[in-house]
């Protein structure tokens, strides 16, 4: 039973401790965000084009300079079950959910595009937070070890302290910055074409962490934060019919990371072997449709985000030594729309609306418990307002929902056989869900006299 538990913690550790990782922002900045993130045919503002499409910041003519800052709140829960027995003979079945105790994480933007009037060539630099979220999810206080300790009301198993079959207390933070460097050049009235080196910077930090291997005696241990650096690019096409229509292509290659390395440390203060572990981040392929008039601005773009081949997402399964090889994600699909409305003089409103695949297979969801990665609908509304010929201040909130839970069956090396090859444990479950919200607001300004 020590065993079945210890291997339950790591299965379960394994998927929130990346929790986070696999979102892929849909958008940038307060404007960007206002229109679901759509941008790639469209390029509103000179976040948004940075960020999906390097071609289109040659619409821009002047010196201009973005700031935003986003306060992001989410909600996620986890719930799981144990079917009868797994806590001893005769023992009944339990199940409960926990609910996230993590606070705001903060989400920044800056951006700035250097164009010029009459001229072929037009340049942009951008720092953006992409990704940057976490969990914290409490240990069960109503747990076998405890002296009052009652299965027939709501315990999770999941969050059982480690002696107990559980990992108790579950924290991740994981924050990933993307610096660009954008050069765009005209090639006639209509087309341009743009490029753009990256570099990423990220950190994660997990307790416990599931990439070490277990001790048989001390169980998972924690680990401390570790940083990794990356380097990717992004190319794109855009054409501008001058008529209305507008049309976009880009690609973003895989950002290809370093390996964090990981300092552990046991539970009973002893030092753990140092972990590392490679993760990239997908590519993504976009294209857009972008349509304007006097009184409202429309963009369409669909994406793809290349999971499959991403190093540390292409990967599944168990390995050798009882951790995880990696979340075996799907390609998923994006499509997002936003509606730009100018009927009332220096004050447009906004709507989007972005849609996301889930990458998680049911069989897998074990490695994936996850939050972020998981929202399905997200519903935007935002807001602009010219404070001067200079200065522009733009506002956004979003709702996402992950529409249902992703659930799967709880994951054992130990019960592996030909015709179970991820060791799925029979009665069991693990689901989870979650809502996010975001307020943000940002500036807009242009260096004209």
């Amino acid at each position: 039973m020590k065993k079945i538990g210890l291997i339950f913690i790591l299965s379960l550790l394994t998927s929130f401790a990346f929790a986070q990782t696999g979102h892929i922002m849909q958008g940038v900045g307060a404007l960007n965000m206002s229109m679901g993130g759509a941008s790639t045919a469209q390029p509103l503002d000179i976040s948004g084009a940075l960020q999906w499409n390097p071609a289109s910041i040659s619409v821009f003519d002047e010196k201009i300079m973005n700031f935003d800052l986003g306060i992001f709140f989410s909600s996620p829960n986890l719930s799981s079950t144990l079917p009868a027995g797994m806590l001893g003979p005769g023992a009944p079945s339990v199940s409960g959910e926990t609910k996230d105790a993590r606070g705001i994480s903060p989400m920044p933007a800056f951006a700035m595009v250097w164009g010029k009037k009459d001229s072929k060539h037009t340049f942009g630099v951008s720092l953006f937070g992409i990704s940057g979220f976490g969990v914290t999810f409490p240990e069960e206080k109503n747990n076998p070890l405890s002296p009052t300790f009652n299965p027939t009301i709501n315990s999770n198993p999941a969050n059982y302290p480690q002696q107990a079959g559980g990992f108790g207390r579950l924290r991740s933070n994981y924050m990933l910055m993307q610096t660009g460097f954008t050069y765009a050049y005209k090639l006639s009235d209509k087309f341009s074409i743009g490029i753009e080196p990256t570099i990423d910077f990220s950190i994660l930090e997990v307790d416990p962490n599931p990439i070490a291997s277990p001790s048989p005696t001390l169980g998972y241990p924690e680990s401390d934060a570790a940083s990794a650096l990356g380097f990717g690019g992004q190319v794109g096409i855009f054409y501008n019919s001058g008529s209305g229509f507008k049309l976009g292509v880009a690609y973003k290659t895989e950002q290809s990371f370093g390996k964090f390395d990981f300092k552990g440390t046991y539970l009973d203060g002893s030092k753990a072997p140092n972990v590392k572990f490679k993760m990239n981040y997908p590519a993504i392929f976009s294209v857009g449709l972008g349509y304007s008039a006097e009184k409202f601005d429309f963009a369409l773009d669909y994406r793809t985000i290349n999971y499959e081949n991403a190093e540390g997402f292409a990967e599944k399964g168990w390995t050798n030594t009882a951790s995880v090889a990696g979340f075996g994600w799907q390609n998923i699909d994006i499509i997002s729309a936003g509606l730009q409305l100018k009927l009332i003089d220096k004050l447009p409103l906004r709507f989007g609306y972005t849609y996301s695949g889930n990458p998680i297979n049911s069989d897998l969801a074990m490695f994936s418990i996850e939050a972020t990665a998981i929202i399905k609908n997200a519903f935007q509304f935002g807001f602009g307002y010219e404070l001067s010929d200079n200065l522009t201040l733009n506002g956004v909130y979003h709702h996402g929902s992950s529409d249902g839970k992703t659930s799967g069956p709880l994951l054992n090396p130990l019960m592996i056989t030909p015709s179970n090859p991820n060791g799925a444990i029979p009665g069991s479950s693990v689901a989870y869900d979650m809502k996010t919200d975001l307020i943000m607001f940002g500036f807009s300004y242009k260096f004209i006299k």
